[in-house]
């Protein structure tokens, strides 16, 4: 770590980014307490290159994160510079006019990032972006290999052989898969880890183009898929909340979890011994393309009311450098958005590869802006099937018809 952020330091400081010449201090608060260290490190890299300022790092719980800070820039005393979500939880609060617009000329590095990644920081009323985009995340199976190893099993090329894996698993004595569904935003995350294969590319890109809805066929048989795999999730799943699905998991008790790559560093930091590998669950067929779906987990933002905005600028500009980026994929074990940033870790190098084929985290990509959000109708929709409440059928229609209500071409 000290090498990495003395050539960060070096590099930084060779680059050039232009400074304030009077010292100044400025805060940047974020919802990752668990991070603390490595910001404080960057920051401090950050400072060598940049004497003129100071900055202040602050962290809050998650959960209240949203609340402190719509709070804070609701009574004029926001952070200068904050994380904040992407998407609809960003609309939120660009839309109160809080945040300070960016260019290319104030952050360099923007020039280079996707334009996918820019969209999920730019409020749409008015095509401005707002924050710097700093990761993406990617649905998909984590497994542990020594399980795989022991059973002979490799990566699943067609669903039939991922229902053989659960059942050699299940066999040997462990659980095939540690997901619970107590913890309803798990939900969207398992159809999405499971399902984006059998429901296919072809499906998203009609989506987007309003040529179909959700009830679909192919949606639909991306919930049945679900419902026949759930069958390899622990006994009493329904009521298995998320930190404990992640505890099984962990304690290498099952040998595959659908979820996130933001799941792979909690993993290690559980059991350092864990011998993880990722996958895209197939669909039907080998032959049917192998997805992911992957979203933008947010962005570095300035507070619009700052009186350090020249500072707040160069902070923002360094948060979209090459060089921080390193860190952030090394360090942080996050796949960041910003171009020419390679991954020393092999997990992290198989995520960056299935992403080179995926389709968006639809709901909160696309249907998270107003109310009822999609995600809130998905993820009671499909808690209720698990629970044997409703059919796909059915979840998919209830889920169409609440989107409906402000979609006008789901109203067919």
């Amino acid at each position: 770590m000290k090498t990495t952020l003395k050539t960060l330091t070096l590099g930084l400081v060779a680059g050039s980014i232009a400074a304030p010449a009077f010292a100044q201090e400025i805060s940047f608060w974020s919802w990752r307490q668990e991070d603390r260290a490595v910001y404080q490190q960057i920051i401090d890299a950050f400072q060598a290159a940049n004497p003129g300022i100071t900055v202040r790092f602050e962290a809050f719980e998650a959960a209240s994160y949203a609340t402190i800070l719509s709070t804070a820039l609701a009574a004029d005393n926001g952070p200068d510079s904050m994380m904040v979500r992407a998407y609809g939880a960003f609309e939120t609060v660009a839309n109160g006019g809080y945040l300070l617009p960016l260019t290319a000329d104030d952050v360099p590095g923007l020039a280079g990032f996707p334009a996918t990644a820019l969209a999920a920081n730019t409020l749409r009323s008015d095509g401005q972006l707002y924050a710097v985009p700093f990761a993406s995340q990617t649905m998909l199976v984590i497994y542990n290999r020594d399980i795989f190893d022991q059973l002979g099993l490799s990566e699943p090329q067609d669903w039939a052989e991922l229902i053989s894996h659960a059942e050699a698993i299940r066999a040997a004595g462990l659980f095939p898969f540690a997901n619970g569904t107590a913890t309803a935003w798990q939900n969207e995350t398992i159809l999405s880890a499971l399902g984006a294969s059998t429901i296919g590319r072809d499906f998203y890109d009609d989506l987007i183009a309003d040529r179909t809805d959700f009830n679909d066929p192919r949606f639909v048989a991306g919930l049945e898929r679900l419902l026949e795999i759930s069958a390899y999730f622990p006994d009493g799943f329904i009521g298995l909340d998320y930190p404990s699905s992640q505890q099984l998991f962990a304690s290498g008790m099952a040998g595959m979890f659908a979820g996130g790559s933001f799941e792979l560093a909690n993993f290690r930091s559980q059991n350092p011994s864990l011998n993880l590998g990722v996958f895209a669950a197939p669909g039907q067929s080998a032959d049917d393309e192998k997805l992911v779906a992957t979203f933008f987990d947010g962005g570095y933002a300035g507070y619009s009311k700052t009186q350090h905005p020249e500072a707040v600028k160069t902070w923002l500009a360094f948060l979209a450098t090459p060089e921080f980026g390193q860190i952030f994929a090394n360090e942080l074990g996050n796949i960041t958005p910003i171009p020419g940033v390679t991954f020393d870790n092999p997990l992290l190098q198989d995520v960056a590869r299935l992403n080179q084929n995926s389709v968006p985290y639809i709901m909160l990509t696309n249907f998270r802006f107003q109310e009822p959000s999609g995600s809130v109708l998905l993820q009671a929709e499909v808690q209720r099937m698990l629970a044997g409440q409703t059919t796909p059928e059915a979840a998919a229609r209830a889920v169409t018809e609440g989107i409906a209500t402000y979609h006008e071409p789901f109203r067919r």
